[in-house]
């Protein structure tokens, strides 16, 4: 192996006109794609992708770098949900490391905090796929954080949702305010000393200490004195965890979900009725609006019978989608009319906070992950001395993994992908992720088209449809002939995705990285020299 490397400088060696091994800039020819909401987090992937660096690896760089650049939504403390496609494995994989509630929470405790996911997460994750050294892979994040960047849009838009709550901690205020107390705006220059330290510990030992060593005691110091709940035992015992992912076959393909419980209940059981007997395929585009309101009233109305209060199926996930069950759903399903759908138990409530990005490099492997702090800052509360804002610790109430949505979609006889992305905004992440994969995969449009489209959300209540303002009277006019209960919001949902409708990686020429226009991400393929 070591004369394998060797001898690949030598060779970048003997060209003077490109980059060594290693280096940015060193990859030619088609090298990847990224997207992710916030677009430093983006460039950060795509500098690892330049190096000849796997996809992988540019997601653990993104999701450090996200810590800093947009910690609303991602951060140390929090966790999330990935799946990985290698074309190498004959299956797509789950990894679970969500931000989990501690062992005990002290009675009259303010802000219930959860157990960090994150460190331990990505290091299992590199640990399986990962090419480049995992210190390589941490060095930006830590440069950004020690000697500043700017505040992004996205972050300046989540700090203004939130101003006054967040500025009643010092932590928060030292670190997000400016000089004379004002939460800061975008562009204004943002350095953050300890959360460098944090990672640039991480980076150099490994995750290890900070779930286990002194890094470890340190923490949970500062997260009771931030008014948290975290002790040493729920460190050492936090484990990630690779699972199954949840499968629906269709034609020559087979979708994958992440299993409760992450969103890949609700957004597998909506895929699977709308490929039941290509009924999607079958229809114009004006009765789709129809379909995709009742598949999702049903799929939502259906969650409320299965899901625990911890979030997880009280059957075996892969039951949620076999046909018996799909058939049962549809029964009442008339394409004519609106056919209201009673939910059995109350719905559930969903926290909006959440970030999602896909990366894919030139041998065909696949990373969609979620990344979520379980409430927008979390507890709103930094951790003294560590830089790290804490997540909330989960609860039925709606901080929880239940709206997080990654999919992948792959070819069901050759390793090839043809499509990866995530939704994330709350209730209507899943749906606005399977809706943007039908019009793309089934409906055979473009991947931008399909992720701008306009949206419907349905199954919150038993009657009401919500649509995008964008979505009139194109959609409203269809559904409101059909019987249906109608709401008009602005915007919502949120679908990052990468789309190869000739597979990846025989025809990387097809792809296409599109980041939604409804955040302030960016989407790229990432071609070298």
């Amino acid at each position: 192996m070591f004369l394998a490397l060797a001898l690949l400088a030598g060779v970048g060696a003997c060209d003077p006109q490109r980059p060594a091994a290693g280096t940015t800039g060193y990859a030619s020819g088609f090298a990847g794609a990224v997207v992710a909401d916030e677009p430093r987090a983006a460039l950060a992937a795509r500098d690892i992708l330049s190096t000849g660096g796997g996809a992988v690896d540019a997601a653990v760089a993104l999701a450090f770098t996200m810590a800093v650049t947009n910690p609303s939504s991602a951060g140390l403390g929090g966790g999330g949900v990935c799946m990985v496609r290698d074309p190498k494995v004959p299956t797509v994989e789950t990894l679970e490391f969500y931000a989990t509630a501690p062992a005990q929470i002290a009675p009259g405790t303010p802000r219930p905090s959860a157990v960090p996911g994150l460190p331990r997460g990505l290091y299992a994750l590199h640990a399986k796929y990962g090419k480049v050294r995992w210190e390589q892979l941490l060095a930006s994040a830590e440069t950004l954080a020690r000697f500043g960047n700017t505040v992004s849009r996205s972050l300046a838009q989540d700090l203004t949702l939130i101003t006054e709550p967040l500025l009643q901690d010092a932590e928060i205020r030292r670190v997000f305010a400016d000089g004379t107390g004002r939460i800061l705006q975008e562009g204004a220059p943002l350095a953050q000393i300890d959360l460098a330290a944090t990672i640039g510990r991480i980076r150099l030992r490994g995750p290890g200490e900070f779930y286990l060593g002194q890094a470890a005691r340190d923490l949970v110091a500062a997260v009771t004195a931030a008014g948290g709940s975290l002790s040493l035992e729920d460190l050492r015992d936090y484990a990630p965890r690779w699972i199954d992912t949840l499968q629906v076959p269709f034609g020559t393909n087979v979708a994958h979900f992440a299993p409760p419980p992450a969103g890949g209940g609700v957004a597998g059981q909506m895929w699977a009725m709308l490929v039941d007997g290509e009924r999607y395929t079958r229809l114009a585009d004006d009765d789709r609006h129809h379909l995709m309101a009742q598949v999702a009233m049903r799929a939502y109305a259906d969650r409320t019978v299965w899901m625990k209060p911890d979030g997880t199926s009280s059957v075996p996930a892969p039951d949620l989608v076999t046909p018996a069950r799909v058939t049962g759903l549809m029964a009442s399903y008339n394409s004519e009319r609106f056919v209201q759908v009673p939910h059995p138990n109350p719905a559930i409530t969903e926290n909006p906070a959440g970030t999602g990005f896909t990366v894919v490099d030139s041998r065909g492997l696949a990373v969609s992950c979620v990344l979520s702090m379980n409430n927008l800052f979390g507890i709103g509360r930094i951790a003294p001395g560590t830089g790290m804002v804490l997540a909330a610790a989960p609860h039925p109430g709606g901080r929880g993994p239940y709206a997080l949505a990654p999919m992948m979609v792959v070819k069901r006889n050759v390793p090839e992908m043809i499509f990866a992305g995530t939704g994330t905004g709350g209730p209507p992440a899943a749906s606005a992720l399977v809706a943007t994969a039908a019009r793309t995969i089934l409906g055979r449009r473009l991947l931008a088209e399909a992720v701008m489209a306009p949206r419907l959300h349905a199954g919150m209540t038993p009657d009401l449809v919500v649509v995008e303002t964008a979505g009139q009277p194109q959609v409203t006019d269809g559904l409101g002939k059909r019987g249906y209960t109608l709401g008009v919001m602005g915007k919502f949902g949120r679908v990052n995705a990468v789309g190869c409708p000739d597979g990846l990686p025989p025809r990387p020429d097809t792809c296409e990285a599109v980041n939604d226009p409804r955040a302030s991400g960016i989407g790229m393929i990432v071609n070298g020299g």
